[in-house]
């Protein structure tokens, strides 16, 4: 409020050269820089500082010729003026806070220019109006809260009035004034939590009421709202100073209403008393004395006739409090009947009956609200406010999360809740109740359970417009649909809403999910069709590959996982940006592919073009760095081996030499910090590897080109290459030769035997490999003996393996301290056989030597210790054997066959008869040759 400037009679000049004049010059040029000041900016500060410094200045010239003082007050009355036009001018600008705060210092110093200057004999009252301008600006001061600034004002008013006769007064502003400003003492006492100096100064306002209803009505107002601020800290040591301020309010009002005439001033007290009266039931209630509450409900409703609509809310929940539900859901009813009660009435209302009751009241509390729906104005943000309510914070149990559940869907389904979100002025409304919807529905498909879930969803829908704005969001509802139904395996259900979706918004979700119920469906080739329409998504990336594949993986569909991952790879191929290691996904695919046998041939197919990638990008860039790529070697390396191994024993032989073949690859590839590979197991893949070409040569009765042999010939060589570097180098390597088993390194030279053997000119080679096996610590007599008795028939015989193969193998077994002597007779007959079968007759003497042997060896030996057939054998061969010499006249010859023919048969048990025979013979033959007959007489054979 503005305040007129006071006139005055002219006065005489005051010399300039007069200080008080030069201090008031100073004050009249800072007051009209003020007038001047533009209301759009604020305030200097150094315009207030000026300001208080000619206050101080004024100070000690105390006191003021009345012509000073006259001119005081009116420079003080032209600044708080100015400061009123500023503020008004000002309004709530964003720099209010900092405006309000300068104009109360400039109010300060108007205040204190007045205290300054004192009593003026042409000014009536000088001291109220002084008091009036401290406790003005003490008002700023406490909005600011600047609570001792504003005590300071206060005081200073209270103590320029306190000189006054309150009897003496009869101003009703000035009286007003008296009341006021110990309302404003105490209202800063109570800010300050000077309690007791607040009660004090509100006790004393009952000096000041002068019988007038609005200072009945201040004073208790002021005790309401004292007490309202402890009842909002719900402060259990604050509960008795509580009621008494509502008592002391209550008895105000009762008093006031005891001298008041007129009926306006009537009706306010009474709906201030009315209004305390539902605090003190409301503080009941607060302190669990739900008795007390009802009773000042009763009060109001019978005594007072009050039809305030919060009584239904606060007798509802005194009725909850007593567990007595019944009268609580009458209270709540009867709101529904009532139009007039506010929205925010009812919506606490059934707030609290439905904490109170729980899911027990849902269906009361979602009957209330459609009834209210139907007959009041309800706004959207009731609704949002109820769903939430029932919806709850997501502590409850399963069963009683879906009684939430079914009643909010009920209630959001009714259209005539739906209309309430229609129209472009409740859109944010609409969004927050889809919010609210979809969480709660969300919270259901984390916790399994689809069917609320779905049926959530689905409501939810109905707060999204159809138009292309919302299409996303739609589109986005339908895939979440799809995952509720796919979850419930409803898989048709789950193909429509995903095929909606689809149209809405054709992006890689959509077909991931359409993906996923091909997938449920056990539908493979569309499944596998799928997998290359997310690859023509706009939005596609590989990860949904990845995610395709081990879905598949779950789902046991191994060709559609086959075919994710066989995607996949062909990107890598084409260079594009993976998330993932390219061997991941061949180990992967090998895997998948190895749950069943019949993929084998697959399985060598992706083994092969991981190698054929591997040899492309270099082990260390395919494999990866450190024990990383170590570790992926070595799984590829052992798998294929693996593989290898049992492709053998199911006797599929064409696909173990491929696996034994990659095995050596893999078991070659030098991976980081490293200098070679793992020669012992690549040693091992490879002589496998060509023992399986030659049994698969055999299980199919076929017969190996030259190049087949030509391949297989440099396995072995690169074998043979790497056993020479052991051999003559050092490091690592130098037992290889050993670590081999015996059995194994049979096989490489049993298999290089025969594929030599099969290329014209390799007899000398045949010879160098077996010398190499007899010299070996791993050579073994049966696997020479195997190798002569093979080497010594058949097509590819060779005589000279044959003949070096037995005797080493002879002479190691005579070099046994127990030699097997069926052996040692195997091995005779066999060089007997052989050296007759390449020679003829025409190389007696090895021959003969052998049998010299045979005899040499027989000699000493117990009966039965050498095979007795095998003694007859050599005794029956080595005389007839004299035979051919007998025919032809070669006495010598004929003499020395049936010599050792004789020899041998006397080492013979069982043979007597044989050898008196022969021993006959012989003597006719030496009497043949003394009588120097001429005729040939017929050798007799044995038979």
């Amino acid at each position: 409020m503005k305040i007129d400037e006071i006139s005055s009679p002219d006065l005489r000049p005051i010399p300039h050269d007069d200080p008080h004049s030069h201090i008031c010059s100073q004050m009249e040029l800072s007051i009209k820089e003020i007038e001047r000041h533009s209301p759009g900016k604020p305030l200097p500060e150094t315009l207030s500082a000026e300001l208080n410094r000619c206050v101080i200045q004024l100070v000690p010239l105390v006191p003021l010729p009345n012509s000073i003082k006259l001119q005081i007050w009116k420079l003080s009355y032209r600044l708080w003026n100015a400061c009123v036009d500023l503020s008004n001018a000002a309004g709530v600008k964003s720099s209010a806070y900092k405006l309000n705060e300068e104009h109360a210092k400039l109010r300060q110093v108007s205040a204190d220019l007045l205290f300054l200057a004192g009593d003026v004999s042409t000014i009536p009252s000088p001291a109220f109006k002084a008091a009036s301008f401290f406790y003005k600006t003490g008002l700023i001061w406490h909005e600011l809260r600047k609570f001792d600034l504003a005590n300071n004002c206060f005081e200073k008013a209270t103590d320029l009035t306190s000189k006054v006769e309150i009897s003496s007064v009869s101003d009703n502003e000035e009286k007003r004034l008296l009341l006021d400003l110990n309302i404003a003492r105490s209202r800063t006492a109570w800010e300050v939590a000077d309690r007791n100096l607040c009660i004090t100064l509100l006790n004393r306002s009952k000096n000041l009421l002068f019988g007038n209803a609005e200072n009945y009505k201040a004073v208790a107002n002021q005790y309401l709202m004292f007490a309202k601020t402890i009842l909002s800290k719900n402060e259990v040591s604050g509960v008795n100073e509580e009621s008494k301020l509502m008592n002391e309010a209550l008895e105000l009002c009762e008093k006031g209403l005891r001298i008041v005439k007129r009926t306006e001033e009537t009706l306010a007290l009474k709906e201030l008393k009315s209004k305390t009266l539902r605090f003190m039931a409301a503080s009941h209630l607060q302190r669990d004395e739900f008795e007390s509450a009802l009773k000042c409900v009763k009060f109001l409703r019978s005594g007072e006739r009050d039809q305030h609509p919060s009584l239904s809310v606060l007798a509802m929940k005194a009725w909850l409090g007593l567990g007595r539900f019944g009268e609580a859901e009458q209270e709540l009813r009867s709101m529904v009947l009532d139009k007039g009660i506010p929205e925010g009435v009812w919506v606490s209302a059934v707030e609290s009956y439905f904490q109170a009751v729980g899911t027990a009241g849902a269906e009361t509390a979602k009957g209330v609200f459609l009834g209210l729906v139907g007959r009041c104005n309800v706004s959207a943000g009731a609704a949002i406010r109820i769903v939430n309510k029932v919806i709850g914070s997501g502590g409850c149990d399963g069963k009683e999360a879906r009684v939430r559940a079914k009643v909010v869907a009920d209630v959001v389904s009714d259209d005539r809740v739906v209309e309430l979100f229609a129209g472009g002025a409740a859109a944010n409304e609409r969004t927050a109740m889809h919010a609210i919807l979809w969480n709660c529905a969300a919270e259901h498909f984390r916790s399994k359970d689809f069917q609320t879930s779905a049926e959530i969803f689905e409501k939810s829908m109905l707060y999204v417009p159809y138009d292309i704005e919302n299409r996303t969001l739609r589109a986005k509802g339908y895939r979440v649909l799809c995952l509720c139904h796919l979850g419930l395996a409803q898989l048709d259900r789950a193909e429509e809403y995903i095929n909606e979706a689809e149209k809405l918004e054709p992006n890689i979700a959509s077909a991931f999910l359409k993906f996923k119920v091909y997938l449920q469906k056990k539908n493979d080739s569309a499944a596998t069709t799928q997998v290359q329409t997310m690859s023509s998504c706009l939005d596609f990336t590989t990860d949904f590959l990845l995610l395709s594949a081990h879905e598949a993986i779950a789902c046991h569909s191994l060709p559609v996982a086959v075919a994710s991952l066989s995607h996949i790879l062909d990107l890598y191929s084409a260079g594009k940006p993976m998330p993932t290691t390219e061997v991941i996904i061949f180990r992967t695919l090998v895997t998948v592919l190895s749950q069943d046998h019949i993929n084998d041939s697959d399985i060598l197919k992706q083994m092969k073009r991981a190698h054929a990638r591997m040899s492309e990008l270099g082990p260390k860039a395919f494999f990866g760095k450190g024990e990383v790529g170590k570790r992926e070697r070595n799984w590829f390396s052992v798998n294929a081996w693996n593989s290898g191994v049992r492709t053998g024993k199911e006797k599929k032989y064409d696909l173990c030499a491929e696996f034994f073949r990659l095995a050596s690859e893999f078991y070659s590839a030098v991976t980081d910090e490293e200098t070679e590979g793992n020669n012992e197991m690549v040693c091992q893949s490879l002589i496998l590897a060509a023992s399986a070409i030659i049994a698969d040569e055999k299980q199919r009765n076929g017969t190996l080109t030259e190049t087949e042999v030509k391949q297989a010939i440099a396995l072995l060589d690169r074998v043979q290459k790497i056993l020479s570097s052991s051999t003559s180098g050092s490091g690592e390597n130098d037992n290889l030769l050993a670590s081999i088993a015996p059995s194994l390194f049979f096989t490489y030279i049993w298999s290089a035997y025969d594929l030599y053997g099969r290329l014209s000119g390799m007899g000398p080679q045949q010879l160098v490999l077996i010398k190499q096996f007899a010299n070996s610590k791993s050579c073994n007599i049966d696997h020479l003996l195997q190798i002569g008795l093979e080497a010594s028939q058949g097509a590819q015989s060779n005589h000279e393996v044959a003949a070096f193969a037995l005797n080493t193998c002879l002479s190691n077994l005579l070099a046994s301290p127990f030699p097997d002597y069926s052996k040692v007779a195997l091995i005779l007959r066999k060089l007997i056989s052989s050296g007759t079968i390449l020679k003829g007759d025409t190389c007696d003497d090895a021959i003969m030597e052998t049998y010299k042997q045979a005899y040499r060896i027989m000699v000493g030996l117990k009966e039965g210790e050498y095979p007795v057939e095998e003694a007859k054998w050599l005794s029956m061969t080595a005389w007839n054997r004299a035979a051919v010499p007998v025919r032809l006249g070669h006495i010598d010859t004929a003499k020395k066959w049936m010599g050792m023919g004789l020899e041998l048969a006397r080492t013979v048990p069982g043979m007597q008869t044989y050898r008196s025979c022969m021993e006959d013979f012989v003597v006719g033959f030496e009497e043949k040759i003394h009588g120097q007959k001429d005729s040939k007489s017929n050798a007799v054979l044995v038979t």
